[in-house]
């Protein structure tokens, strides 16, 4: 089978189900966001060391990739029809359960913090802000289940976590916003 098609020759696209709709779709727009998130979710998580610790984290991250895959799924799905696989309320409390246990071994935030540190810290947190557009993507989509939005949000919340998780366990330091005296 050949990976190329031709068929979004002339700037259409296929969702699931067949529709045919314009490459500039906010369904498209959205769900292709999500797969720019994931990819740089798999770029952090090549980037983490050979460690235990590293190795746990990497195992999160991937069911976490896993879910935004078929979240992209729900985004690629017209309204009024339904994938097979749906989002669960399970699936947000993974998220935050994950964050409450990495965030307990973190300095508390007393200033506010710069996206950067380690390779993969800085990774996630660029996964960060491409959920974030995702989301704000996502709430234009037409019957978007609303766990679909919830998961965006705490997705975003869980890479902030998780670049200043896999920073701390680097012994990486966080650079911070400094105030600029006038």
């Amino acid at each position: 089978m050949k990976i190329y098609t031709k068929t979004g020759d002339k700037g259409k696209t296929s969702l699931i189900f067949g529709e045919r709709v314009s490459k500039n779709d906010i369904r498209v727009e959205a769900y292709g966001t999500c797969d720019e998130a994931n990819s740089m979710i798999g770029l952090g998580v090549s980037l983490l060391p050979q460690e235990e610790w590293a190795k746990k984290a990497t195992n999160v991250m991937q069911r976490v990739q896993t879910v935004l895959f078929h979240v992209g799924a729900e985004l690629a799905t017209p309204s009024g029809k339904e994938v097979s696989w749906k989002l669960k309320e399970e699936d947000i409390h993974f998220l935050e359960k994950t964050i409450d246990s990495w965030q307990d071994g973190l300095k508390p935030l007393k200033q506010f913090i710069l996206p950067g540190g380690s390779p993969s810290g800085s990774a996630f947190h660029t996964a960060r802000t491409i959920a974030r557009r995702a989301e704000r993507l996502a709430v234009g989509v037409e019957g978007v289940n609303p766990l679909v939005l919830s998961y965006l949000n705490r997705l975003s919340d869980f890479l902030f976590v998780a670049a200043r998780y896999a920073n701390d366990q680097m012994k990486v330091h966080e650079p911070v916003l400094h105030e600029e005296n006038s």
